[in-house]
């Protein structure tokens, strides 16, 4: 199982992954880090960010269909196990942290 925040470090990509795992990984990172309409060739990659203004509840629900609905679609070696949110929500600051299984085969 594997944890990923979207406020986590984002590092260097790496071109020539040592495992599966961190190739995997790496993609679903860069998958939640993409704001949909911002890839030139490819307009539907990422995350949307519609619900930016929608009440916390709402935007939550939409945020994590978007997260699942994307890493679905994007890498389907990495299964969603879980979308949480980090902190109280009282700034009007999501902070997600998304669970996986990764299908290494």
């Amino acid at each position: 199982m594997y944890e990923i925040s979207l406020i986590s470090d984002v590092s260097k990509i790496n071109f020539s992954p040592d495992t599966i795992e961190e190739e995997v990984l790496q993609n679903v990172k860069t998958i939640l880090t993409t704001v949909k309409y911002s890839v030139p060739l490819d307009r539907e990659f990422g995350i949307s960010a519609t619900m930016l203004d929608d009440p916390m509840p709402v935007a939550q629900a939409k945020l994590s269909a978007e997260i699942v609905m994307a890493i679905r679609r994007w890498e389907p070696r990495a299964r969603v196990v879980e979308v949480k949110y980090e902190g109280d929500g009282m700034d009007g600051i999501l902070r997600p942290k998304v669970r996986l299984e990764i299908n290494a085969t």
